[in-house]
C-alpha cells in the first residue's frame, strides 16, 4: 500500500513537471532570408523567441544589401523585425541583442541606426568585432525576446 501511494505521488509529480516544460516551437517567414544552414530564423519555447542572427540578405531576390553600410544595418534590422512578427512580437519585447561586425569603426553608425528601433528602454547587448560574418556581411544581429 505505502509503495502504492509513493509510486502514484512519483507518477503525478513527473506528469506535472513535465507538463510545465515550454514546448519548442520553430519560427518562419518568407519575409525574412532563409537560413543558409542548418538552423532555424527563430525558436519559440514559452514566451520566449531565440531569434537567430540576421544578415543583411533581401529576403525576395536571396542577395546582399550591401548598398552602403548603413543600408546594410537598416536591411539586418528589418530582417530581424520580419522574424519578430512571425512570432507576434514587435522590438519592443526584445531584452537582449548580440550585434557582431567586421568593424568596430562602424560603431557609430550601428548606434545610429539601432537607436531608431530602440528609442526607450533599449535591450540589453553586446557588440563583438569578428574576423568574419557569412555572405561577406558587414553586421549580424541575434536577439532574445520575451512576450
Amino acid at each position: 500500500m505505502k509503495t502504492t501511494l509513493l509510486f502514484l505521488l512519483f507518477s503525478l509529480l513527473t506528469a506535472t513537471l513535465s507538463a510545465q516544460q515550454p514546448a519548442k516551437q520553430v519560427i518562419y517567414t518568407d519575409k525574412a532570408p532563409k537560413p543558409i544552414g542548418p538552423y532555424s530564423q527563430a525558436i519559440l519555447s514559452g514566451n520566449t523567441l531565440y531569434a537567430a542572427g540576421q544578415i543583411a540578405l533581401d529576403p525576395e531576390t536571396g542577395k546582399m544589401d550591401t548598398l552602403s553600410i548603413e543600408s546594410e544595418i537598416q536591411r539586418v534590422l528589418k530582417n530581424l523585425g520580419a522574424v519578430l512578427d512571425a512570432a507576434g512580437m514587435t522590438y519592443g519585447n526584445i531584452v537582449k541583442t548580440t550585434i557582431y561586425t567586421t568593424d568596430l569603426k562602424y560603431f557609430k553608425i550601428i548606434n545610429s541606426i539601432y537607436g531608431q528601433y530602440f528609442k526607450e528602454n533599449p535591450p540589453a547587448r553586446e557588440t563583438v568585432q569578428v574576423v568574419a560574418l557569412p555572405a561577406k556581411a558587414h553586421v549580424e544581429i541575434s536577439a532574445i525576446a520575451t512576450k
